[in-house]
């Protein structure tokens, strides 16, 4: 079964490269401006389908709290920075993360630094939103949590809304680990299930599966919401349980995050 669900997530990744291939960069017109709400990448997974205004800088910021194989982690701050440097692109950046073992046999120490790009692709046909995104983790962080070696993924969002406030969205992610010699490459699959709350607030549901390519699968479901202070500032959070041994057995967090307009 999840050598199966391996397989056509892999399938599904292929599918949507070839849409991404065939796609056109969205028009002016359907690129988000200034006059757009914030529109985030956090606190689900699963990453937004559109991309920041142009000229725009998005500061996206969170704490966690996990339990992982018996031991309590904290992680923070799970900074990313996002600048749209034209109509429907943006590059961003992960900053690094601490994790802090609050005790037990968990290590400390700091994920690695990501470098992006994200490409709005669209309209589509059926009114989907799909976005491309390829960046690199570079190799400077503790070992112990960040891995070996420079780690590039290639990354596709996308969502699509749904009557009276509903909308679906997902997201099929392949991480490259080149320099570790137990795992090459993990597939992970998210799908989301969402609502609108008035004019300022959002709730959902989301399902997380990572696929390692030589080892079992991980399954978590993920829930939320996230309120919009102002058109430019949003206030978010989560918590998610793990559905096997091997993702946390559960996890919560909240964050902040803003937007700077008309910088250039």
């Amino acid at each position: 079964m999840y050598a199966n669900f391996g397989s056509y997530a892999r399938a599904l990744w292929s599918g949507m490269a070839v849409l991404a291939c065939l796609g056109t960069p969205a028009i002016a017109a359907d690129c988000p401006t200034s006059a757009s709400d914030i529109t985030t990448d956090r606190p689900d997974v699963t990453n937004s389908s559109i991309v920041v205004p142009t000229g725009s800088l998005q500061s996206e910021n969170g704490v966690n709290l996990m339990r992982r194989n018996g031991a309590p982690i904290v992680d923070g701050t799970n900074s990313r920075l996002r600048l749209g440097v034209a109509p429907c692109l943006e590059v961003f950046v992960d900053l690094p993360n601490y994790f802090a073992a609050v005790r037990g046999p968990a290590s400390s120490g700091f994920s690695d630094v990501a470098p992006a790009i994200k490409w709005q692709v669209g309209p589509l046909p059926g009114e989907f939103d799909l976005s491309v995104a390829t960046g690199v983790g570079l190799p400077t962080g503790t070992h112990r949590i960040a891995g070996p070696g420079v780690q590039p993924y290639l990354q596709f969002p996308w969502s699509r809304d749904l009557r009276d406030g509903w909308g679906v969205s997902g997201m099929v992610t392949t991480f490259f680990f080149p320099s570790d010699p137990n795992n090459k490459l993990i597939t992970e699959a998210t799908f989301v299930l969402e609502k609108d709350v008035g004019d300022r607030a959002d709730v959902f549901i989301e399902y997380v599966g990572d696929y390692p390519d030589r080892a079992g699968p991980s399954h978590l479901i993920n829930s939320g919401a996230t309120y919009r202070l102002t058109r430019t500032q949003q206030i978010d959070f989560h918590l998610g349980f793990g559905l096997n041994h091997n993702a946390p057995s559960y996890i919560f967090g909240i964050g902040y995050s803003f937007r700077l307009d008309s910088l250039f």
